[in-house]
């Protein structure tokens, strides 16, 4: 195997300048990476390493502490078999594949709780992503009020939420509304009501967390407003990416409570506030949904496959459950109260300088008016507009590797642009 740089690569001011792509040539023998080619692989690593202090756009946790993982992984010879968890982590059979199963069980079963779901009547699976876990939870609502109705849903969505979930309901073929939201971002009730289709079953996504301002939908609110309409059966889907890993964690607890808010299922990623090195996630529901699906009795695996994909990773799990036991509720309710912290120290420091900002309830997302391109380029700032806060707009996700140094080189940058 050799390493190919690609051409015409365009260049760009502290961005690697290369680009490198895996290939087998026909006809020649396997060889390790050249020292050019190695080189290529060390400057990338060099300037992700250098960047990540700074990334503070988008939220990804970048103070990961898997070493230990990896020191076992490889001690113990794990890296050398092909393990795959096609099956259910809630019906493990003896014999069969190489999978790591129990230890995905072990990962719902902890979490499962955290969100208001009660061991007896719980079900879910370690997904690639949040928007893995945001297709399971439209595909599981849209074929359980299919099954309890005979009749296909419309899915209900806030334009601030994140947009995989619109693209889900492109994919899946569902009929699709997008309700207005707020200038926090925060879906409108009375635009909700006003496009309610009555006489056909509401699959509802609530964002807990919206992308670019951090606003959160008041689940009470349109519960309220779908309470006036008893003859509509509803499902709840919550999309809680980031802001369902620390809630748990924080004073906020009972807002991804499903015993104090009523939903039904909830997706959360694993590689924002839980600091995995890769995009996963976990979904959960209940029992009552899961065997509400479309059952996929399959033979080879002995038994019934509700989940989309079918190879699933195996890794995943195992790297979720060492950082839950590295780190455990203690370890996650201090960093939570941490962030939340800063973002507010932040938000204060930018209404002292008179820079117009805003922090959304429950948010470790600051939003503010655009810097100077500079700016933005150096922090990776990700971008947005909204007339009704007076055009273009930035944010930083204060999540753990966002230490108050690395802030305060923000602040100063921002001082020396007015």
């Amino acid at each position: 195997m050799r390493f190919i740089q690609a051409k015409g690569v365009k260049k760009a001011a502290g961005i690697l300048a290369a680009a490198v792509i895996f290939g087998v040539s026909c006809g020649t023998a396997y060889s390790a990476p050249t020292s050019e080619e190695q080189a290529v692989l060390d400057k990338y690593a060099e300037y992700i390493d250098t960047h990540k202090a700074y990334d503070f756009g988008y939220p990804a946790n970048h103070d990961i502490h898997l070493t230990e993982f990896y020191k076992w992984y490889l001690d113990s010879h794990s890296y050398r078999a092909m393990v795959n968890n096609a099956g259910d982590p809630f019906e493990i059979h003896e014999g069969g594949h190489l999978n790591a199963l129990k230890f995905e069980r072990a990962v719902i079963d902890f979490f499962g709780p955290h969100y208001g779901f009660d061991l007896n009547n719980l079900w879910g699976i370690v997904t690639f992503s949040g928007t893995d876990g945001n297709s399971h939870g439209i595909y599981f609502g849209s074929k359980y009020l299919e099954k309890k109705t005979q009749k296909k849903p419309v899915m209900y969505v806030s334009d601030a939420a994140h947009y995989s979930n619109m693209r889900l309901a492109d994919v899946q073929n569902i009929d699709l509304v997008l309700v207005p939201s707020d200038e926090h971002g925060r879906m409108i009730p009375e635009e909700l009501e006003s496009r309610l289709v009555p006489d056909r079953p509401a699959l509802m996504v609530y964002a807990m967390g919206t992308t670019f301002k951090g606003g959160v939908d008041d689940m009470d609110a349109l519960n309220a407003v779908l309470a006036k309409y008893p003859d509509i059966e509803v499902y709840r889907h919550v999309d809680a990416a980031l802001f369902g890993g620390y809630l748990p964690y924080t004073q906020y607890k009972d807002a991804v409570n499903r015993k104090v808010h009523p939903f039904d299922s909830i997706a959360v990623s694993g590689h924002k506030f839980f600091g995995m090195d890769e995009p996963a996630g976990i979904f959960l529901t209940t029992m009552e949904v899961k065997q509400n699906q479309n059952p996929y009795n399959v033979t080879y695996l002995d038994g019934s496959m509700p989940m989309i994909n079918c190879s699933r990773s195996a890794l995943s799990p195992l790297k979720l459950l060492w950082i839950i036991r590295k780190y455990g509720d203690k370890g996650f309710t201090e960093q939570a109260q941490g962030m939340l912290e800063r973002a507010a120290w932040l938000k204060a420091k930018l209404d002292e300088m008179g820079w117009q900002a805003w922090l959304e309830p429950m948010s470790n997302t600051v939003y503010f008016k655009r810097p100077p391109k500079a700016i933005v380029e150096k922090y990776d700032l990700a971008p947005d507009f909204d007339a009704r806060l007076g055009g273009e707009l930035s944010h930083i996700v204060v999540m753990q590797h966002v230490k108050l140094d690395k802030l305060q080189d923000f602040l100063n940058d921002l001082s020396a642009q007015k």
